[in-house]
Order: structure tokens, then sequence, then C-alpha cells
């Protein structure tokens, strides 16, 4: 773990979204050198499936060394963003630090995001980012330290992060803020992005990932040690996408297992990023050419189905039952491509459940697309169907939460398989 160094003792900290998760992450870091966190959050009272809220981490900020602010902020209400950086001015006399944290994702294709989910992407991820940094900059420009740090990826162009996620655009407009803030301030105001090469276990990461993702995970600590180095570094570093690893490894961190949920275990790569291996990019030969994704082509079915997919698919079978159709409720088909591939469905609708070769008789609740040599994998538990749409193995159409469901029902086969 990177070490505190007492930099940020006195400093003035705004980060939103710091009730739970990442942005607490961060706050606690600074905390530890006597920061002072202004916590600009939704969550007032308990959430059912999110733990925290502004005023329990306001307990643990100050249980760590840190002054903290609990305001209650909508990033997406001018008013309120308003309010908060009135009261921590007020109450700290500045602000030397803006995290913007807060984001809102949907990890669904264009046609299946309904228009109010889109609206929210846009309105927090990336009006809110530029409304919070537009309150604060005022501040900013008066403090020696001065740094502004949205929680947002490098630009990547590689068509696939655009076609797979309809929350891309939003997330893009974070970094783009970046880009142009830098610009715009540079010499008075470091604006920098930040961005983990892994997944990172959240609350959020658990309600999209399901059941074990966590073992796939780092700790929220390796993004708050990453906060912690930029925040250590002059006005003149500004305009930087920055990975969490890249810069720990430059403050000479080098075991990183320390992260690790479960240290050893291989870790699912996060979004926006095309260095892990199972991501096949077609390399361009130009520099002026956008790489393409290799795509495979879908096969015919053969006339024959008596390979691995087949017996797959039989075992399922056997292993149904009707509390299994109960737990799902949900009728899955899959798009084979490859040996042994076509149209092969999953009923776990009907009475005691149902599988077989070709459509299902009633309407699909999920769509998956992928080879069959992936399909077999996954349900042995040898490729995590998380790491599988990450990576864009897994093409997936239609109730993301269903889908989620299928990954708890491979995990009860893998023993059998």
């Amino acid at each position: 773990m990177l070490p505190n160094t007492g930099k940020l003792a006195g400093c003035t900290v705004f980060i939103t979204g710091a009730s739970r998760g990442i942005g607490k992450a961060i706050a606690l870091k600074a905390a530890k050198d006597g920061a002072n966190i202004v916590i600009a959050a939704k969550t007032t009272h308990a959430h059912p499936k999110l733990p925290g809220t502004i005023f329990t981490a306001a307990e643990e900020i100050e249980a760590a060394g840190g002054k903290a602010l609990p305001c209650s902020v909508d990033v997406r209400d001018e008013q309120q963003i308003s309010n908060a950086v009135e009261k921590a001015v007020e109450r700290f006399g500045g602000i030397d630090i803006l995290v913007n944290n807060a984001s809102a994702i949907s990890l669904t294709n264009t046609l299946e995001t309904p228009t109010k989910r889109v609206d929210l992407m846009m309105n927090v991820n990336t009006r809110g980012t530029y409304l919070t940094s537009k309150a604060c900059i005022p501040y900013l420009k008066k403090s020696k330290i001065a740094h502004i740090l949205n929680l947002s990826p490098p630009l990547n162009l590689n068509p696939m992060w655009f076609k797979q996620h309809s929350y891309t655009i939003a997330k893009y407009g974070m970094s783009m803020c970046v880009l142009g803030m830098a610009e715009e301030f540079k010499g008075e105001i470091a604006v920098n992005a930040l961005w983990p090469k892994t997944a990172i276990h959240t609350a959020a990461m658990d309600m999209l990932g399901g059941s074990g993702i966590e073992s796939q995970c780092r700790k929220v600590e390796i993004i708050a040690d990453a906060a912690y180095s930029i925040f250590k570094r002059p006005k003149s570093f500004t305009g930087n996408f920055i990975i969490d690893e890249n810069i720990l490894r430059e403050e000479g961190i080098k075991n990183f297992d320390i992260y690790a949920i479960k240290p050893g275990h291989p870790l699912l790569p996060d979004f926006f990023l095309d260095e892990h291996p199972d991501i096949i990019i077609k390399k361009a030969e130009s520099r002026d050419v956008i790489p393409e994704l290799k795509e495979e082509k879908p096969q015919p079915p053969p006339k024959q189905r008596s390979g691995a997919v087949e017996e797959t698919f039989r075992i399922v079978k056997d292993s149904l039952s009707d509390d299994i159709v109960k737990a799902t409720q949900a009728v899955y088909q899959f798009e084979l491509s490859g040996e042994d591939g076509g149209t092969w469905f999953l009923d776990l609708k009907s009475k005691g459940g149902n599988v077989g070769y070709g459509e299902p008789s009633n309407q699909a609740d999920v769509v998956m697309s992928m080879s069959t040599d992936d399909f077999v994998k996954m349900f042995s538990g040898k490729l995590k169907p998380t790491m599988a749409f990450m990576s864009g193995k897994l093409k997936i159409k239609g109730n993301m939460a269903l889908a989620i469901k299928l990954e708890k029902l491979m995990n009860q086969m893998n023993a059998k398989l």
C-alpha cells in the first residue's frame, strides 16, 4: 500500500458519490493525512442493497483523522451542488481538490436502454461532472494544490466499446471534460482522469456481476492510493489519463497482490482497455486506421449434434428441478458459432424446465451469442460469463438481470461438467 505523507493535512477535498465504494476509499485515504472531506452524495438513508450513507461515511472519515462535512447532493441538481460548495467554503475556507466520482451505469445496447436511463447517465456522468467542476473552479484557482480528478477512462475509440455499452458516451463525456478543462486552466488547476486496470470490488459491482465476482476484483484501496499519488503532484501534471496500476508502479509498488480480493486469482479487466489478451483486436497497419474487432461469423449447424454442446445441454437437463425453475423464471436462447453450433435454448419458465436444439416455444428473455468452445468453457467454470462479456466473447441481448441469474446456475453445474 502507498504510505501517507501528510501532504493533504488541512486541505479540503470535495468528493461526489463519497458515501460508499471508490469515493469513500479516496476520502478515507485523504482523511489519514488530516484532510477536510466534503461528502457530496445522495444517500441520506440506508439503501436496502447498497450499504452506507453520507453520515456513516462522515463517522469513518472522522475516525480516520479527517474532518467531515456530509452534504446531500444529487449532481443532477445545480442548486444542490452550489449549496454544498457554499457550505464547504464557509466551513473550511476553500476547496483544494475536487473528485468527480458520482456515476450511473447501464450495460444495455441502444434499443434496450429506456430514455430515462439515457438521461440519468448523461445527467449524472457528463453534466454532473461539468456542473460540479464549474462550481468548484473559482475556489480551486485560489488553491496552491488545485486538482480536479475525474473517475473516467482513456478515450479509446475501438468501436467495440461503443457497440456493446450505451453508457460509453456518457462516461467519455467525463473524460472530454478532462481534455477541455486541462487546456483551459493550464497552470492554474491540474485536471486528470483516473481509471482502474481491473474490476474493483464495490457493492455496485456485486449487483452487476453477481455472486463470486469479488474473487476477480481488486480492492477499492488501489484507486485510493493512485488518487493520492496524483494529488501529490504539481499543477503542471495535467491532462493525463492515468491507469491505477501504472502510476503506482512509478511510486515503486511491485506487489499488486496486496490489492487483490483473492491473491493469485485471475482478474477481470475493466472496460475501455484493450490490454487484456482475451480482447482480440486487429491491429491497424496505418496509424490513421481505427482498429477493428474480429468477429466470428455464425456457422450453419451440422447435421449431427453429438459433441460437447450436446453433452453440456444433456447434463444441464439432468440437473434441472422445479426449484431451479421457480428461482430463475427465464427463457435463454443461445446463438452458437462453430462446430456443433446453431440455435439452442434453456427454458427455465416451464414446469420442470427444458433444453433443446432450435428456438424456444416461448419468447426468449435473454439471447446470448458466442462460440461453441466458449459456451462449453462457461458452463464448465473455465470462463466466467462476466469476463466473456467484458472481453467481447459473449454478446447479450435482453434482460441483464436474468443473464446474471444464469451465472449462478452455471456455478451449480460446474461440479458436474
